[in-house]
């Protein structure tokens, strides 16, 4: 049998969400393009006889930090190595570079053999939406309304990195909502919501205070209504973010290990009331 890695194509890389979905991440549905924007080298598939049995994202954003996620064997193909040969040729390609990862906690101590330590801890939680009609707040207005380079500044401050075209893809997509909270021209935070296989996911969502991030989590639930379940991936050393998600009655659901290979970014996560997205961060 002949086994080969090589870099999905950006159509290839809806096998990788779809393996997602079937693993119970429920992946967005339009999120494939924004992804493939980041790295278009940065998504492996493992071929057995030219049919594919294994993946992984490691994206790089620049020439100090990577991400890993999507690392999936099919269920039959599990236990024969070729998602451990897989892994290592995603650290390979990110090998000068800090890398970071999302992970189910039952394998943090198999990560922390590649060289990851854990950082802190984040949580998801599930709540619904609304219907309740909200008061026009003046200050939350739509990003397609607000000059993308001061979107784009305000989330390298808090990513850290410059993910420029993936964040042009990301708020521009069908079945969304992606707003801003601006006070005297400065923005103050901002947040957005994608459909997905089940509900609805919060993604990122970004605030100076927990005031500001309350009023665009208000509208982004007024957004998706009542009947749709709404999912929120909060660090939980913001502890005004998990104060926020059980104001709202939200359920832990599940937690993931964030793990990075070199030093811990000085990430501002007390302004991080919710998470981009487990699968890149």
């Amino acid at each position: 049998m002949n086994y080969v890695v090589r870099p999905a194509t950006k159509k290839e890389l809806e096998i990788m969400i779809e393996w997602a979905a079937k693993e119970g991440w429920n992946p967005g549905l339009y999120d494939a393009d924004a992804f493939h924007s980041i790295d278009n080298n940065g998504f492996l598939l493992g071929f057995l006889d030219n049919q594919p049995v294994s993946s992984i994202s490691a994206v790089s954003y620049n020439d100090k930090f990577g991400f890993i996620g999507f690392y999936i064997s099919k269920p039959k193909h599990r236990g024969k190595g070729y998602g451990y040969q897989i892994w290592n040729e995603a650290l390979k390609y990110l090998s000068s570079k800090n890398v970071a990862l999302d992970g189910v906690v039952a394998q943090q101590e198999n990560y922390k053999k590649s060289g990851f330590k854990l950082a802190y801890r984040h949580i998801r939680y599930e709540g619904h939406g609304s219907d309740k009609n909200l008061k026009e707040n003046k200050n939350i207005i739509l990003l397609s309304k607000i000059d993308f380079d001061l979107i784009n500044k305000y989330d390298k401050e808090i990513f850290l990195h410059d993910r420029k075209e993936f964040l042009k893809l990301w708020i521009t997509q069908p079945e969304s909502l992606a707003i801003g909270y601006v006070k005297d021209k400065k923005l103050l935070g901002y947040g957005m919501v994608r459909k997905c296989r089940s509900g609805f996911k919060v993604g990122p969502l970004f605030a100076d205070s927990k005031d500001v991030a309350k009023e665009l989590f208000k509208r982004i639930r007024s957004f998706i209504g009542k009947k749709n379940l709404i999912y929120l991936d909060v660090p939980e050393p913001n502890k005004k973010a998990l104060a926020l998600a059980k104001e709202f009655k939200m359920k832990s659901m599940f937690e993931t290990a964030r793990m990075y290979t070199k030093e811990f970014p000085k990430t501002p996560l007390d302004k991080i009331f919710g998470v981009t997205t487990f699968e890149v961060g």
